[in-house]
């Protein structure tokens, strides 16, 4: 999926400057860094077959991401085949955050959008996810 304005956003669902071998394998995830630019993400390139979009205050990104990535992981647990990805860019004053994964083979990704929109929306979530990454450095 071809998101404007977001790092994942090339002709075939990844950026050009994703597709250079600039991504750090940690802990078997891929994570890119730049200086407006954070993306974490199960494979590489990273893909968004299904995603949603939630604003943030300026944290520390790489614990946003990590704890957004836990939680959708989790809510998406049943869905076979699915990678997550977590983008985040620098906006303003805030943070975007693109938040979706990679489906297999195109297997049942139906309501899979709305299950990613719903954890990002949780007031709960988003209040532990403010508080751990609020501690580092934006």
């Amino acid at each position: 999926m071809a998101l404007p304005g977001s790092c994942v956003d090339g002709p075939d669902g990844s950026d050009a400057r994703l597709k250079a071998p600039t991504a750090r394998l940690r802990g078997g995830w891929f994570e890119y860094r730049d200086a407006d630019c954070y993306v974490l993400a199960r494979r590489w390139p990273p893909r968004l077959d299904i995603c949603a979009e939630a604003r943030f205050p300026r944290v520390a990104r790489g614990r946003l991401a990590r704890q957004v990535r836990q939680d959708l992981w989790r809510a998406l647990q049943d869905l076979r085949g699915f990678a997550p990805v977590i983008d985040i860019r620098t906006c303003g004053g805030g943070l975007r955050l693109l938040a979706g994964g990679q489906l297999a083979c195109g297997r049942g990704g139906a309501g899979a959008g709305d299950r990613v929109a719903m954890v990002l929306n949780d007031a709960n979530n988003r209040r532990r996810w403010l508080a751990w990454s609020g501690r580092g450095a934006a």
